[in-house]
């Protein structure tokens, strides 16, 4: 029987024999000479408790807070504490997948609470259990989209953020499928455009809303469109911004993917986040991930099961749907616990708060004359500006001043010179806002 590690030196020797080598360094041959670390790395092999927090505290130190002004795919809202007690508990941090439904209910129970509040938001039939974060999960749906027309071909609009183009178009090349770039027009993706680019040989298109420079998009009319070409229409939407925007469903989308990072998970670096996936009941054999459905026992007892889907399915790589074989399930029960507290009306004020705040700082930037409007459109939380200030002297004045914002979208694109990404939430009150287009204003 295969074993997953070597557990004795008859086990070791076994495997050496099978993999044809003599000792274990050969295992790493193929590791170029050049990237390996040949030297005792610097950590002392034992501290003391005292001096271990002690070294550890300076090593936090080093880490900068600096007040964020700017989002781009990771969003700094208000984070309740009674999460982390929430999902510190035991039985929550240690658990992994919940195949056995007999001892694990209490799992599969927020994870179908979750999936539940995933298609009240998005507007869908039915959810996952969540993803590892937005971009892969909008990767995830292009896979979808293959498997159900059976083509090859994506259409996705240049309005989404580019790292989720990046993951997208890299899921694509080894799954031997193509990604062609809608235009926008205005800030917008171009329909006209897009109507073009439709074919026969084109599997789906993705969009994105807010997209990438912040502006709400309208889809009216999209879905004809694309379902009249036989394509998948597939929306990636901040899951916060759900609170007060159309749903994806309210634009006959087949997928709706995102990131629920907004929902009060810390910035943390880039992650761990979480990804959503919501499609249409008729998609629902093609969906990635485990699914929860509800049950009953043999006393009519509600209870809670994974559904539709075998673990095989994710092990057999070349039969599975996907290889995502985790989910986020602890960040799925952050995620559950946020919008049980939060609620309707929560995430509404959290939204409207956020809104208020983007709409002042953009206003006030304006009045400096520092700043001109790129697009003329509609916005949420986040939105973008040309400057004819030096964009170096903006990071660095921002910086040495513990804020984060001011974007350069040139990093992204060099048809965005002097283009600079701006987000408020509602941790920013008027003090820091002002303090923000003070130092900004007083630049020359």
């Amino acid at each position: 029987m295969f074993k997953y590690f070597p557990h004795t030196e008859a086990d070791l020797q076994h495997m050496k024999r099978v993999l044809g080598i003599t000792n274990t360094e050969d295992m790493f041959q193929v590791i170029p000479q050049a990237v390996r670390h040949n030297q005792d790395y610097l950590i002392p092999s034992a501290l003391p408790e005292s001096d271990l927090r002690r070294h550890m505290e300076e090593l936090g130190k080093m880490n900068a807070q600096k007040i964020i002004f700017s989002g781009l795919g990771a969003y700094d809202h208000y984070e309740p504490s009674v999460i982390n007690a929430i999902i510190s508990r035991q039985e929550f941090l240690t658990s992994y997948t919940p195949y056995q439904p007999e001892i694990s209910q209490g799992t599969l129970t927020y994870i179908f609470e979750y999936q539940s509040m995933i298609t009240s938001l998005t507007g869908m039939e039915v959810s996952n259990a969540s993803m590892y974060d937005g971009p892969t999960a909008t990767a995830e749906a292009m896979f979808m989209a293959e498997a159900i027309t059976r083509r090859n071909i994506l259409l996705m609009s240049s309005t989404v953020n580019p790292n989720i183009q990046r993951v997208v178009q890299t899921y694509a090349k080894y799954k031997g499928l193509s990604i062609e770039i809608v235009d926008q027009k205005d800030g917008v993706i171009n329909l006209e455009s897009l109507k073009s680019k439709l074919n026969d040989t084109i599997a789906g298109v993705i969009v994105q809303n807010p997209n990438f420079f912040g502006i709400i998009e309208d889809y009216n009319g999209f879905s004809d469109a694309i379902h009249a070409n036989g394509s998948i229409f597939i929306i990636n939407s901040d899951i916060s911004t759900l609170g007060v925007l159309k749903t994806p469903g309210s634009y006959n989308a087949d997928i709706a993917v995102g990131d629920c990072q907004s929902l009060g998970m810390p910035v943390a670096f880039g992650g761990p986040y979480l990804g959503y996936l919501a499609t249409k009941k008729s998609h629902v054999r093609k969906m990635p991930g485990r699914i929860c459905g509800q049950s009953f026992d043999r006393n009519g007892k509600r209870s809670f099961v994974l559904t539709l889907q075998a673990r095989e399915q994710h092990i057999r790589r070349e039969k599975a749907n996907s290889n995502i074989c985790s989910n986020q399930s602890l960040l799925a029960l952050y995620a559950t616990v946020y919008l049980s507290l939060l609620g309707p009306k929560g995430l509404r004020e959290v939204n409207e708060l956020s809104y208020q705040g983007a709409h002042y700082l953009y206003d006030e930037l304006l009045k400096t004359g520092k700043f001109t409007p790129v697009y003329d459109k509609p916005f949420l939380k986040e939105f973008i500006l040309h400057t004819h200030l030096n964009v170096n002297l903006i990071a660095k004045i921002l910086s040495d001043h513990g804020i984060f914002g001011g974007v350069n979208l040139e990093y992204y694109n060099p048809e965005f010179q002097n283009v600079l990404n701006f987000c408020v939430t509602e941790k920013r009150n008027k003090i820091e806002i002002d303090r923000l287009v003070s130092l900004l204003g007083g630049l020359s």
